[in-house]
């Protein structure tokens, strides 16, 4: 499994503006929801329910907030560099700037761990974040991590 299989380009945000972790949750949950063909209701409650288990800041200024979704066929995800760094509660406490938000199927398949691992090795390199914080357009945000 590759990046590119759960990531297209046209989900890939930047320059996102957020106040606050719920309210930029919600905003990523309604993008999601409308390039699924979900309604947000569909999605929203379950990735909030799984940050309130624990925060997705991974640290290094990065989230991977993720969830499982019944009505979800295939994985799926949402690149975002935000305009400003937010307060994420991450491991680290450092403010978060990269959310890679992860979308997967409800019904666990020999392997689903595979795309949230995947996620985590492609975010964790020092040099891979600066590629996607230097990134000016989202062709090169997607470039940068697919």
């Amino acid at each position: 499994m590759k990046i590119s299989d759960l990531l297209s380009p046209t989900d890939v945000l930047i320059d996102v503006r957020g106040s606050n972790k719920q309210l930029l949750l919600q905003e990523f949950a309604a993008k999601a929801a409308d390039s699924l063909g979900l309604r947000v209701d569909q999605v929203a409650p379950y990735l909030l329910k799984r940050e309130e288990l624990g925060s997705t800041g991974i640290g290094r200024g990065v989230a991977i907030p993720h969830a499982r979704l019944p009505d979800l066929q295939r994985p799926f995800g949402l690149l975002a560099r935000l305009k400003a760094p937010i307060e994420f509660d991450a491991i680290d406490g450092q403010a978060v700037d990269i959310v890679f938000v992860l979308l997967l199927p409800a019904a666990v398949e020999s392997g689903q761990i595979g795309p949230l691992a995947l996620v985590a090795r492609t975010l964790r390199p020092p040099e891979n974040l600066a590629r996607l914080r230097a990134a000016k357009t989202t062709s090169a945000l997607y470039a940068a991590v697919a």
